[in-house]
């Protein structure tokens, strides 16, 4: 049983969300390369080892690069409507992202109070 708060959560989470979205093809943005079809990861040309979550994180935020993101929308997107997760889980998997992308990982600027970014030019 939920107490009616968390009820409430999980049903607007719910309203909120719909089918994770999914696209093949190749993506480049500087020099990190991210290619769908093969679920390939690589910077400077270099093999990247990614998570499943961060692989369609990160190929989300490569097909939107230089928006900003909400956790809610990056959980629509990434999650979907079958899940119930907490927005915070966003940062972990966003975390984890960074720490696979080694050197890459400033390319994903947090955007205090909104979200975050995938930008080509990360102010390092």
């Amino acid at each position: 049983p939920f107490s009616p708060r968390e009820l409430l959560a999980r049903i607007r989470a719910v309203l909120r969300r719909r089918v994770p979205e999914s696209a093949g093809g190749l993506v480049k943005i500087a020099e990190l390369q991210l290619d769908a079809d093969t679920y390939r990861v690589s910077w400077q040309d270099k093999p990247l080892k990614v998570g499943p979550t961060e692989f369609k994180l990160l190929q989300y935020l490569m097909r939107h690069p230089e928006r900003v993101h909400t956790r809610g929308m990056l959980l629509d997107k990434i999650w979907g409507d079958h899940v119930y997760i907490e927005e915070r889980t966003v940062d972990v998997h966003v975390k984890r992202l960074r720490e696979s992308l080694g050197d890459a990982g400033a390319m994903i600027e947090t955007v205090r109070g909104a979200g975050y970014r995938l930008t080509g030019s990360p102010a390092v």
